[in-house]
């Protein structure tokens, strides 16, 4: 089943079963699909892709980890549980992350792929790995480890 159905078909079940919390967030993923949609068709691209969805769902599941530590830190624990519910449940539409022993394999990968030698090809093989791993991999942690894996030179 697509992402794009898969909202669909989310949205449904939650009205059904009153989850409130659950359909406010599946409606707020699909206005901001929508919205790249309409970024993409501006850039004559037609609809935006599964891999364009993915990483704004992996933005999005960002964006609430960060509310939710400022309102933790501000006192507003009630806002902070309602930023890490909403954080869980886009996290339910990304396929599973890889762990850090996988994520090391796959930079060796990519390094060796592009023919990496130094800090100059970081961006090479960056992109190599957001081509192929978008919404499995965390490129924050990804770039870090990018970092330390590649010849100082």
């Amino acid at each position: 089943m697509s992402l794009r159905a898969r909202f669909t078909q989310e949205i449904k079940d939650a009205m059904k079963a009153g989850e409130k919390r659950k359909l406010g967030t599946v409606r707020m993923i699909q206005a901001a699909v929508k919205d790249k949609d309409i970024e993409a068709r501006g850039a004559n691209r037609g609809e935006a892709t599964d891999e364009e969805i993915l990483a704004l769902l992996q933005k999005m599941i960002k964006q609430r980890q960060e509310s939710a530590q400022v309102y933790a830190e501000n006192g507003r624990e009630e806002l902070a549980a309602q930023e890490r519910e909403e954080a869980e449940i886009i996290q339910g539409f990304l396929p599973r992350q890889l762990d850090e022993a996988e994520m090391r394999a796959a930079i060796e990968a990519a390094i060796a792929e592009t023919g990496a030698t130094s800090m100059k090809d970081m961006g090479k093989v960056v992109g190599k790995l957001r081509g192929e791993y978008a919404g499995r991999m965390n490129f924050a942690k990804a770039s870090a480890l990018v970092k330390e894996m590649l010849p100082k030179g």
